[in-house]
Order: C-alpha cells, then sequence, then structure tokens
C-alpha cells in the first residue's frame, strides 16, 4: 500500500510531512508581507522578523516533539496540558477547547483564498464576491475530508506537494532576477528595485517595540502548524520515530522556503508597492504568478473536538466523537466549519484579517508558555513522581529559550506603540490582548 495511506488507514512519514507543510503554509507567506515590511520599518529588519520566526518555530518544534514521544496520542496540547496542570480538575481541558476552536478557524485563509481567485478572473475582490468563494472553499474542504477520508488525504498531500514545487520555482524565480539574469528581470517600465543596497536596506527602521512585535505575530502565525501531527498521533504509524523525522524534515523546507521566497519579493517588487499593496499576490499576479490553490484546505483543529467529544467533555459526545456515516470526522469538522464561517462572515473589512491573525498568534503564545514551563516543571524534585520519561528529550536551553520568547510575546504587545506608529487602521492596539483574555 501506498505511503500516503499507510498501513490500516495509518500515516506514514511523506504524510505526516505534508500534514505539517499542509497546515504551515498558506495566506500567511502571501498575505502578511507587507504587514511585517509596515511593522519593521525596513527590508532588513523584516527577514529579521522571519528569521526569529524560524528560530521560535524550530524550538516550539523540538519541544513538541518531546511531548509527542513521550504522550503518543491525539490530542495535541491539550494532552500535554491536562497531564502537567492536574488541578482544578478540567480548567485546562476549558481553556484549551476555547483555543482550539480560535486557531482551528480556516475564516483568515479562506478569505484571501477568495482574494486569489477573484483577482486571478481579473476582477476586483469586494466584501461579497470574497466571502462566497471563501464560503465555497470551506464548504469543499468539508466535503472533501468529512465524507471521503482517503481522497481527502491524497488531496493534502497533492497541494502539498505543489505548494513546495511553486514556492521553489518563486523563490528560484526571484534569485534569478536578483541576479539581473536575462528573461527574469522586472517588466519594462516598472522601477527596478533597490531593496537590498546597503543604503536602503536598513532605511526606514525604529518603528517601535510593540509594532515590532505586532509584525512577529504575524510571522508566528505564518508558521503555526509545527505541532499539527500532535493532533493525529494516534493515527500515525510508528508515531514515535515518524514524529521524530517528519516535524524537523518539515518544518526544514518550511523556514528555507520562507527565507527565499521573501527574498524573492524583495527581488522583484518595490518598497513603497509592497507597503501599499494589502496582499503581495495584487503586485505578484504582474510579476511572478502564485495560484490561490495554494491556501485551499487549511482545516485541522478537527481532531482536537473529536478527542473532547470521546473524553465527554462536550455535550452529545457520542455525536462527535462518531466518525459514522463516512467513516471520516465529519461531526468534528462539521464544528470547525461553523466557527471558520462565523467568523469569516461577521468581521468587517480593513483591520479585520490582522485582528484574526494577532488574535490567533497572541493565544497561541499564552498556550505555548504553559507548555514549556510545564515541560520545565516536570524535570523539577515535585513532578519525578509523575515518571516523566520521554524517547526523545528536548535541550533545556531550547525549552528556556522556548518559555522566554513567548513569555515575551505575551507581555510587550501590553506596551503602547510609539508616538507616530499605529498597530491597527481603526482598532486600539490593546484590543487583541483584551479580547483573548
Amino acid at each position: 500500500m501506498s505511503d500516503c495511506e499507510g498501513l490500516n488507514g495509518k500515516l506514514g512519514l511523506f504524510s505526516v510531512v505534508f500534514l505539517i507543510f499542509n497546515r504551515v503554509i498558506g495566506t500567511g507567506i502571501y498575505a502578511t508581507p507587507s504587514v511585517i515590511l509596515r511593522t519593521s520599518g525596513s527590508v532588513g529588519v523584516a527577514l529579521i522578523m522571519w528569521l526569529v520566526g524560524a528560530l521560535i518555530a524550530a524550538a516550539g518544534t523540538t519541544v513538541y516533539i518531546e511531548l509527542g514521544t513521550g504522550l503518543p496520542r491525539s490530542g495535541g496540547e491539550k494532552n500535554y496540558l491536562e497531564f502537567i496542570y492536574r488541578r482544578p480538575k478540567f480548567m485546562m481541558t476549558c481553556a484549551f477547547s476555547v483555543y482550539a476552536l480560535i486557531t482551528g478557524s480556516a475564516a483568515a485563509n479562506s478569505v484571501v483564498f477568495g482574494e486569489y481567485v477573484i483577482h486571478s478572473l481579473n476582477m476586483t475582490p469586494n466584501l461579497y464576491n470574497t466571502r462566497l468563494v471563501a464560503f465555497l472553499c470551506l464548504t469543499f474542504c468539508l466535503l472533501a475530508h468529512g465524507t471521503t477520508h482517503k481522497s481527502g488525504l491524497r488531496l493534502q498531500n497533492a497541494l502539498g506537494f505543489s505548494k513546495l514545487l511553486i514556492l521553489c520555482a518563486i523563490a528560484l524565480s526571484g534569485l534569478l532576477c536578483l541576479a539581473r539574469v536575462p528573461g527574469f528581470a522586472v517588466r519594462d517600465g516598472y522601477e527596478v528595485p533597490r531593496n537590498f543596497e546597503w543604503k536602503t536596506f536598513w532605511e526606514g527602521s525604529g518603528t517601535g517595540v510593540n509594532a515590532f512585535v505586532t509584525g512577529l505575530y504575524s510571522v508566528i502565525w505564518s508558521f503555526i502548524g509545527y505541532s499539527n501531527a500532535n493532533y493525529a498521533l494516534s493515527e500515525v504509524r510508528d508515531p514515535i520515530r515518524t514524529i521524530k523525522r517528519a516535524a524537523p524534515l518539515a518544518m526544514f523546507f518550511v523556514a528555507m522556503v520562507y527565507m527565499f521566497v521573501n527574498i524573492a519579493y524583495f527581488a522583484a517588487v518595490s518598497k513603497d508597492d509592497i507597503l501599499g499593496s494589502r496582499r503581495i499576490v495584487a503586485l505578484l499576479k504582474d510579476e511572478v504568478r502564485a495560484p490561490a490553490i495554494q491556501n485551499l484546505g487549511k482545516i485541522s483543529s478537527f481532531k482536537v473536538v473529536q478527542e473532547l467529544g470521546r473524553e465527554g467533555i462536550l455535550p452529545y459526545p457520542s455525536f462527535f466523537a462518531s466518525n459514522k456515516p463516512f467513516n471520516a470526522p465529519l461531526a468534528g469538522l462539521f464544528t470547525q466549519y461553523l466557527v471558520s464561517c462565523a467568523f469569516m462572515l461577521g468581521p468587517p473589512p480593513g483591520d479585520a484579517y490582522l485582528f484574526m491573525i494577532s488574535l490567533s498568534s497572541y493565544s497561541s503564545a499564552i498556550i505555548n508558555t504553559l507548555v514549556a514551563i510545564g515541560l520545565l516543571l516536570l524535570y523539577t524534585p515535585s513532578y519525578r513522581e509523575w515518571g516523566w520519561n520521554p524517547p526523545f528529550r528536548a535541550p533545556k536551553p531550547i525549552i528556556v529559550i522556548f518559555f522566554l520568547s513567548n513569555v515575551f510575546l505575551v507581555v510587550i504587545p501590553l506596551i503602547p506603540p510609539s508616538n507616530g506608529s499605529r498597530v491597527y487602521e481603526r482598532l486600539p492596539y490593546w484590543v487583541c490582548t483584551f479580547l483573548t483574555f
């Protein structure tokens, strides 16, 4: 049987790599560069943000590999928080349920997918046609994964492989453009970008720490998904061995692709044009074409909903835990589908996209802080009797770095932005932190 299907329906190495890769790669690499450049102020600081985000993701991947090998079953952070913080009972379960619904929402991805489709049809995106396409996208994902599980898995692998090929093509085109290779230069009449000249490379830096962290949230949101395989470890063949190989491999490809694609953007598009565009794809459609299909199908937290049903936490647990009638997790997917539709249809345009990804990233930072400090506690004498002895152990300095980086991300947004700098166009800077708590 092919590796994409595994044995007895189990996921093999190839499927787990693309399970992570598909969750991470999506709208972030196209929709956030203009936001990140605006908050960083310069091309140099923007690239540093992407590097810092990659290092935080690498530390997080290492931490979650240890947790996944120590508790190799589906559920992800829910299992780890329940194992570490046992009192008061069900407190972590309830808190994580809300977190899973927020971060598992595919609203932001579906909206940007809608914009990309409308752009590809040479139409002007508006509130109605964008959300109509977004709704159809969410519905397609629900039916594909909720009624034909094996077909959905094959679709996931095919999309993941296409993402890798297309992004590699974009990165290569940008590098060839930067090297002034004939045939890859910007079109006639377009100003040749000078983003990598030393004088302009750092021009505009110094937007303030609050703006820097807001931009870093957008970077981290683009890396969210490194723990995606942990949600479905019960479905993985030889989960301990597979997660130790698949997670680093997937995230290495993600980090390399992200850095080279950003270099491609700055090589082909001027700084002013990137700052003036809400989505990089609006510019790249004439410079480097990027299919909207790359952002299709990012529905991922249904396994958490299913696990909550199996444990009787949710009302009507047999309904949420069941794989009937198609031998696929339709109930869990439908729950996420409803939440995604609500997020997609509810917020007004403008600050809505940045707010959604900031809310997701800030919630993730809080959960990661609790996970990291909890993992450190498991090595203290007070927790020794719990017998934590995973097959893979993350280096203590890596755990500490992951913990401190997430504490930084939780605390800094509470500081007001510097004068003349705005996080949102209309919303107050503290709205994301307030609503998260």
